[in-house]
């Protein structure tokens, strides 16, 4: 079944009735490693290795044409008919959709819940992106000062945003852990980790998004998700 995708001819499938999933523990790698894991699905995890320019082979971009990971392959998509996925909002959606966990099944909800989505989609991992390029990779080197200020400034805001939320909340949802938590959380998780950010992102200043991404790093599929696949 999984022989159509010319993807499988680079990295092949062991497990062929399983999810195949084509990634790298960056923040939206490691979104759909963590729904896969809270999901109890069984999945291949097959290292893309961006650094070495993977995502640009000819088999990678036969999956995704826009050269980014995480991508999937699921044997069993819809109608029982293997199907290839790209875009981590869309793949949040589809295995929340094909499990029935992690998104609401009330329309109000379900929405609400989709518009936090998106708002990671459009605004999170753009924003935070642009600002870790600019402050701790090759943007560093740039020495006029309004690109790193602009992302800097952006990615509070949205912090200010997320933390006005989650007063008095578990979650994005309250009470109900979600897909919305899911994007989020290993964004915010990179501020710390790769861009060592803490202290010029002023992260005690939103101590409620701290203390909601203490909780959602510190669930058991969080603490395997940001290790899969295993780094090179």
């Amino acid at each position: 079944m999984l022989d159509q995708f010319d993807i499988t001819k680079r990295w092949p499938a062991t497990k062929p009735d399983a999810i195949q999933l084509y990634s790298l523990p960056t923040p939206n790698g490691i979104k759909v490693s963590a729904m896969l894991e809270e999901c109890g699905l069984a999945y291949e995890p097959h290292l893309v290795n961006i650094m070495e320019g993977d995502q640009f082979s000819p088999e990678f971009l036969s999956l995704n044409p826009n050269n980014k990971i995480p991508a999937i392959i699921d044997p069993d998509g819809p109608n029982g008919k293997p199907m290839g996925l790209f875009e981590t909002g869309a793949i949040l959606i589809y295995l929340a959709e094909k499990t029935g966990k992690f998104l609401p099944i009330d329309p109000v909800r379900r929405y609400q819940t989709l518009q936090w989505l998106m708002w990671q989609m459009g605004g999170v991992g753009p924003m935070f992106g642009q600002f870790g390029f600019f402050h701790a990779f090759a943007g560093k080197e740039i020495e006029d000062p309004r690109p790193v200020t602009r992302y800097k400034e952006e990615t509070q805001r949205l912090l200010d945003v997320l933390n006005d939320h989650l007063v008095g909340k578990s979650f994005v949802m309250g009470d109900e852990y979600t897909i919305a938590d899911i994007a989020i959380w290993p964004w915010v998780r990179v501020l710390m980790t790769h861009y060592d950010a803490y202290d010029l992102l002023e992260l005690d200043d939103v101590p409620e998004v701290m203390r909601w991404y203490e909780t959602c790093a510190n669930r058991p599929a969080s603490k395997v998700a940001v290790n899969v696949p295993a780094r090179p």
